[in-house]
């Protein structure tokens, strides 16, 4: 092998060609090669969905009295969804759990769950609780409850608790905010030491070693605990080996198994610029850049295969937009991290200015990014203007928006002490000791000059990346609380499909709500189940189910229900209710026009004790 290779300036040294012997273009390629086909599997493991499953629809309906058994029970989603061991628990009456068949997808696809009871079901009324695995890897739950002739006195409790257990939930959240901060702090701390620069990396290596070691810490923790997370078990149950077992199959702990492994090539590589760094080659060749922006992109591609981005509208661009936001907000803050690091150690020489500059260009290109990706994301997972306020999606959308406000104004002022750090004299003179071709030894400083002592700029400088990177620690904090977070399109599109009608048993389904009261006495707490069927124009019929605060079926002395329509002028229309025993119903009420009207129900637990609350419903065409 030659000792020299030829540039545009003529031979250079054997030292300029280190990066040719020490990471020769085989093991590049190697590197690449695997990086590209963990990036395809991330690619392929990702499908249409709406993030977040949520309930479009049961058969039976929530509410429904049927007139005979149901053969099975069947849940259409918004989404696909994952099925666990253990999604549907079917109680009759006495609280008796009711033998069913093994939870499947329907006949119309991996947007339904669906069991099936192998006997026919006796009188009364039952309950369904369910839970599955939305597209998005966050599990979700609930519960409802139909009747077979007709409702009865039931001993059941339909849950009303979260969806994960709480202990579980917290450790989980914090294995994912330490993750994002890992990853922004690795990817940013590396691009920083390889398109940035800086004379001296050794402050820096610890810093991303430390970054490493704590991402693969934090993924084999998210990894052990992905089975008690989606099943809403106790941390207890982690290291069961069953357990274990059903995560590795499944999408979520095959996403978290390819970033252990993206985990270990990156450490070969980060290993290839510290060598290359210690040899004081300045840039790096084309071919390593390549397999680290490969990378970088297939780590990236972990967080959005398994995030919003991996279900609902346009799930390609999704996945582009969320790899690119993600990667644009590594370089920031992780590379701001890098930046301040580096300045900190600069106290006996300031740090160049060209090495500030590039991060500027770096910086501004970041910011670019996170802006268009960000506008993006939001119209995506928002829907309408409405759900800015209306949904709490929204609402951590828009502290997020006033954190990025703050993080803009400090890095323009970063900006502007850049401008001013190289435009001083220090600064020519910093310059001065960077070696101006690449490969030829630096320029000799007389032995007699002292090294200059940072200027008021440095340290100006020095404070407004703090300032940055503090509040985009907060900027981090809330995305990824938003990553957790039902979008507002389909929080919109769960509401709008909570009073669809469907069929259940060949009996139209009815339209149900679940309203909450409370007379502000012990115990005077519960909720009524109101049915309104068909729930369309026309006569109605209406059942109410009234449930203490043990969610168990309770008896009133009095029930009263009536429709208005305000923005026709139409009602109070009382609906008649009577006692029929366990429930309280009416055969016949006439709702003339569609729209949103809203009920009045008056709730008297005793002779002294009543409320009277309101509930808006929509009465189809």
């Amino acid at each position: 092998m030659n000792a020299c290779f030829r540039t545009q300036d003529g031979d250079v040294s054997e030292e300029q060609g280190w990066w040719h012997r020490a990471a020769p273009r085989g093991a590049l390629r190697a590197l690449a090669l695997l990086g590209s086909l963990l990036t395809a599997l991330l690619l392929a493991s990702a499908a249409p969905a709406s993030a977040h499953a949520a309930l479009r629809g049961s058969d039976p309906a929530d509410g429904a009295v049927l007139k005979s058994s149901p053969g099975s029970v069947t849940l259409t989603f918004t989404e696909s969804v994952g099925l666990l061991a253990d999604s549907f628990r079917v109680y009759d009456p006495t609280n008796h759990r009711v033998t069913t068949g093994d939870a499947e997808h329907g006949p119309a696809g991996a947007d339904t769950a669906r069991i099936t009871f192998p006997k026919k079901l006796a009188t009364g009324t039952f309950t369904v609780a369910w839970r599955v695995v939305s597209a998005d890897s966050h599990p979700v739950s609930g519960a409802l409850t139909f009747s077979v002739g007709k409702p009865s006195a039931t001993t059941a409790a339909v849950p009303t608790g979260p969806d994960e257990n709480p202990a579980t939930g917290s450790l989980y959240d914090i294995g994912r905010y330490v993750a994002y901060l890992a990853v922004a702090l690795l990817t940013g701390g590396v691009a920083f030491m390889a398109l940035c620069r800086p004379p001296d990396t050794a402050p820096l290596r610890k810093p991303v070693r430390t970054a490493w070691w704590t991402l693969l810490a934090a993924t084999l923790f998210l990894f052990v605990l992905r089975s008690p997370y989606e099943e809403g078990t106790s941390p207890a149950t982690a290291l069961d080996l069953a357990a274990l077992g059903r995560t590795a199959t499944g999408r979520p702990g095959l996403v978290l198994l390819a970033r252990v492994a993206l985990l270990a090539i990156t450490a070969g590589l980060y290993a290839l610029l510290v060598r290359g760094r210690e040899h004081r080659l300045r840039p790096p060749s084309r071919p390593f850049l390549v397999t680290a922006a490969v990378l970088a992109v297939a780590l990236a591609l972990t967080w959005a295969t398994a995030e919003h981005a991996s279900a609902g509208i346009q799930v390609p661009l999704a996945m582009t937009s969320s790899v690119l936001h993600l990667l644009a907000m590594s370089l920031w803050l992780g590379g701001l991290t890098a930046l301040l690091t580096t300045l900190h150690r600069a106290t006996a020489a300031p740090l160049p200015a060209a090495v500030v500059t590039r991060f500027s260009r770096v910086a501004f290109a970041s910011v670019t990014v996170l802006v268009v990706t960000g506008v993006y994301q939001s119209w995506r997972g928002l829907g309408s203007w409405q759900a800015l306020t209306d949904t709490t999606y929204g609402r951590l959308l828009l502290v997020k928006l006033a954190a990025v406000t703050l993080l803009l104004a400090a890095a323009s002022q970063s900006r502007r002490w850049t401008a001013r750090l190289v435009s001083t004299p220090a600064a020519a003179t910093a310059r001065d000791r960077v070696p101006q071709t690449v490969g030829a030894p630096p320029r000799e400083t007389p032995p007699a000059e002292a090294e200059p002592a940072p200027t008021p700029d440095h340290r100006a400088l020095r404070r407004s990346v703090l300032a940055e990177v503090a509040v985009g620690v907060a900027v981090l904090v809330v995305t990824t609380i938003l990553t957790g977070t039902l979008p507002g399109r389909a929080a919109a599109e769960a509401a709008d499909s909570g009073t669809a009608t469907a069929t259940a048993g060949g009996i139209p389904a009815a339209s149900v709500a679940m309203v909450p009261f409370d007379v502000g006495t012990p115990n005077g707490h519960g909720k009524v189940q109101i049915t309104l069927d068909p729930g369309r124009v026309g006569d109605n019929s209406v059942q109410a189910v009234v449930f203490g605060p043990d969610d168990g079926i309770s008896a009133v002395p009095e029930l009263r229900l009536s429709f208005t329509l305000a923005a026709q002028k139409i009602g109070p229309l009382p609906a008649g209710l009577t006692d029929r025993g366990g429930y309280w119903a009416a055969d016949s009420v006439n709702l003339p026009i569609a729209g949103e009207w809203t009920m009045n129900l008056t709730v008297r637990v005793s002779d002294l004790d009543q409320v009277t609350v309101t509930h808006r419903i929509r009465i189809a065409g």
